[in-house]
């Protein structure tokens, strides 16, 4: 299979009926590897992940979140994390086997209490991108404040990729900003993003809730597989001290760091994310074996 191949539509049934679009890479008969994007994304954040774990042998299962992108909003604007942990759990179940979950941020955070909060999903392995059991509250104030910038949206798409490499002047412009087009939808004469504003409701101020910390380490620690945490190197969402913190209290739990990447590690060091997870993912296969 060639890294550029094109994905296969498939659809999923979250909490309450909620439908979740998602894109497929891979042959039926692989074993299954899901990809979680985090808030504010949409699944094509893996579009160059996704063909090549399939190259090497995986089915590779990209949805969207509830309220991201092709899948349902909630009706009520509700977003709470459980919501989110809940979809895991129901598209672990529809899919029927034992995936590896992938979760960056947001998506990581589902993944980790659907893991490892009843009723458990049952999954093979975690790998956790740039989030672990508390954030940095300055770095989410800076995501939320990006996502809050500009709620009338853009003129064109070309505005939006110059909006978003402004604000990520660590990684290189886009050759084509044409790319970002899979993250916006049109309203009327403008484009905006394709997530639900009202996200940003359940988002803002809850940086870090009260007893989420230790909610979220009491799952990592009833989860019953091998946790990987990849960190960006230069992440101002998860510290290093907070990375060690979180593999000092989850004894099951190993840590690498991707150099030069921040908060959105595949977007930043695809190639490099890669070669991270793969010995991992290759580890888990032949435990299997």
């Amino acid at each position: 299979m060639t890294t550029d191949a094109l994905p296969q539509p498939r659809g999923f049934v979250g909490r309450g009926g909620i439908r979740l679009a998602a894109d497929v890479w891979g042959a039926a008969s692989s074993p299954p590897l899901v990809l979680l994007h985090g808030g504010g994304q949409t699944r094509h954040t893996w579009d160059r992940t996704g063909p090549r774990l399939a190259a090497s042998g995986w089915r590779v299962i990209a949805p969207d979140l509830r309220g991201h992108g092709d899948s349902g909003w909630s009706a009520d604007g509700d977003y709470d994390l459980d919501l989110f942990a809940d979809d895991v759990r129901a598209l672990v179940a529809e899919l029927g086997e034992r995936p590896i979950l992938v979760g960056a941020s947001l998506g990581g955070l589902g993944s980790l209490l659907a893991a490892g909060e009843a009723p458990r999903a049952a999954i093979r392995a975690l790998v956790l991108v740039d989030v672990a059991h508390r954030p940095d509250p300055r770095g989410v104030r800076r995501i939320i404040e990006f996502m809050c910038r500009r709620p009338d949206g853009f003129a064109d798409v070309g505005e939006a990729a110059a909006t978003v490499s402004a604000y990520l002047a660590h990684r290189p412009p886009p050759d084509d900003p044409e790319g970002i087009r899979k993250n916006l939808r049109r309203q009327g004469d403008r484009w905006v993003w394709h997530w639900d504003p009202r996200m940003l409701d359940s988002f803002a101020g809850r940086t870090d809730p009260p007893g989420m910390s230790e909610r979220l380490l009491d799952a990592a620690r009833h989860t019953d597989v091998p946790i990987l945490l990849v960190r960006g190197g230069i992440s101002d969402v998860v510290r290093e001290d907070i990375a060690e913190e979180f593999c000092d209290r989850v004894p099951h739990a190993r840590r690498i760091d991707v150099a030069d990447a921040g908060h959105m590690v595949a977007g930043d060091r695809n190639e490099h994310f890669i070669d991270a997870i793969v010995p991992f993912l290759v580890g888990i296969e032949r435990a299997a074996g």
